[in-house]
Order: structure tokens, then C-alpha cells, then sequence
């Protein structure tokens, strides 16, 4: 049967699957587009069982910013040079779009099948492993980062009191600065009082243990305890942590003086971040 080359091009671009394998997808389909479509998808549904068992221990972050909606997705597969191929970026960057033009908070059976399509063409396990999305209001501001070929990605969320402030260039470069130091430092929480209090009760349990070691009084042991969680805040509380461009100072001092120098306030109030292969 003659098959047509724009046909053949029509399919690869909706499915994203090899031009042989659409050829012949429309052969076996006697020219039916739908027909071919859905052999495609069984293909890919079949590669994807088979190679099911393999881990998935590389992969890649990807995030994107779309007016007033932040999305950060981890795309995994079995080898970084699969995670540096093009039809994988490329996939990771049509995912994001899908989600962000259907307004999608968890996966579905379309992102599922695009994954599957591009797994049949790279013929490696692969796999949408998580995504999360963040909208902002008109007041705030969403800053992306991406760091080296996406091993860590970071989206922040910075509130400021006169919308007018989110085009101030020193604004927009703080911003950017605190989701390069979110990517460097890592913070589990944003300020003390976000943090969980079993998470403390555990800490304090533990800094009480290796402090009554010590076979010191009560209230000193006390005091050696609070000591020892005020440093822990600083670990891992992003206000607490001291800035990425200058140590000596707290993130929540730099937003401070920031506000200051800019007459209007200035704050972090949200952030998200993902390193590839943990939760």
C-alpha cells in the first residue's frame, strides 16, 4: 500500500514515535490515521511492560514559569546518557506544557502515554516520577533554577506589597539569588515556625540524649538543648540560613534590608525543591 510521506510525518509528530515505526503503523493500518495511532500506542504500551523491571536511577528536573504558574516535574530513566538525549529533554519540556495548558495537578493516562511513546523510540525504561505546581497571585513572584543538566531543580515564591516591585531589577535578582541558594543549601522548611513539631520533638530527643552524657544539671542541659536546636534552625530553615552571596548575613536580613533599600515589603513565601532520585 502507498503510504504517504505527510502522513507519515503527521503521525510521528502527534505520537513523537520513529518514522519507520509510523511508515509502518499506517501500513499495518491499510492508511486508518486512528488505526495506526492506536498500534503505536499498543507498541508502546508492550515495550513499556517489557522493560518495566529495570530501575530508573537517572533522569532529570525540568520546571517551567507560565505567567502566573510554576511547574517542576522529575523525568527518570536508566542511564544519564539517555537523560542528555534529545528526545528525552524534549519530552520533559512537552509534558510540562501539557500540564500547564490543561491545568493539571496529577498525572493522567495522556501524560502516561506520551512517556510511553518516547520509551518505545529510546527502547530504555523511563518515567514521569513526580510533578508539583505552584500559582502565584498578583503580588507575587515565581523564580525558576535549574542547576547543572538538572540534577537539582528549584522554583521560589516571593510576595512582595506593591505589584509594581516584581519588575524592580534588584527584586528580580534577589529573587534569583535565593533560588540559587535554595538549589546550594537545600532547607527542609521555610522558617521556624513552619517547621513540624514532631520533627522537633525527635531533634530535642536527640540533642537531650547526648546531652545528659555530659552529667550536667537540668537547666543546663536545657540550655545546651536550646543551643543546639538554634543552630539546627539554621540548617535547615531557609530565613535562617546564612545567604549564598554572603554567609554572614541570614536570608531573612538580606530580604529585610532589601525592602528597605526598595520601599515596600519584600518575602519569601514559598518554595520547592527537587533533587533527582529523592522524594
Amino acid at each position: 500500500m502507498d503510504i504517504k510521506a505527510q502522513d507519515v510525518k503527521k503521525l510521528r509528530e502527534k505520537t513523537g514515535a520513529g518514522m519507520m515505526e509510523c511508515k509502518k503503523a499506517l501500513v499495518k493500518a491499510e492508511g486508518d490515521f486512528s488505526k495506526a495511532e492506536r498500534i503505536l500506542k499498543e507498541l508502546g504500551l508492550a515495550a513499556a511492560k517489557k522493560r518495566g523491571g529495570r530501575e530508573t536511577n537517572e533522569g532529570r528536573i525540568f520546571s517551567k514559569i507560565s505567567n502566573s504558574k510554576g511547574i517542576i516535574l522529575e523525568l527518570s530513566c536508566e542511564t544519564d546518557f539517555v537523560a542528555r538525549n534529545k528526545d528525552f529533554i524534549l519530552l520533559g519540556e512537552k509534558l510540562l506544557n501539557i500540564i500547564d495548558e490543561k491545568n493539571l495537578t496529577k498525572p493522567t493516562e495522556e501524560l502516561e502515554t506520551c512517556v510511553k511513546y518516547t520509551l518505545a523510540r529510546i527502547k530504555e525504561n523511563l518515567g514521569l516520577k513526580r510533578f508539583t505546581v505552584v500559582n502565584a497571585e498578583d503580588n507575587e513572584l515565581l523564580v525558576e533554577y535549574i542547576h547543572g543538566e538538572g540534577r537539582i531543580g528549584v522554583i521560589v515564591k516571593i510576595k512582595v506589597s506593591d505589584p509594581a516591585l516584581k519588575d524592580n531589577d534588584k527584586v528580580k535578582q534577589t529573587s534569583f539569588d535565593l533560588a540559587l541558594h535554595v538549589a546550594a543549601f537545600a532547607p527542609m522548611y521555610l522558617s521556624r515556625d513552619s517547621v513540624d513539631n514532631a520533627y522537633i520533638q525527635e531533634q530535642e530527643g536527640l540533642f537531650i540524649k547526648q546531652a545528659e552524657k555530659l552529667g550536667k544539671p537540668e537547666k543546663v542541659i536545657q540550655g545546651i538543648v536550646k543551643g543546639k536546636m538554634s543552630k539546627h534552625f539554621s540548617e535547615v530553615c531557609l530565613l535562617d540560613q546564612g545567604f549564598v552571596k554572603d554567609e554572614k548575613q541570614k536570608v531573612a536580613k538580606v530580604l529585610k534590608d532589601l525592602s528597605n533599600e526598595v520601599g515596600g515589603n519584600v518575602e519569601v513565601v514559598d518554595f520547592i525543591y527537587f533533587r533527582l532520585g529523592s522524594e
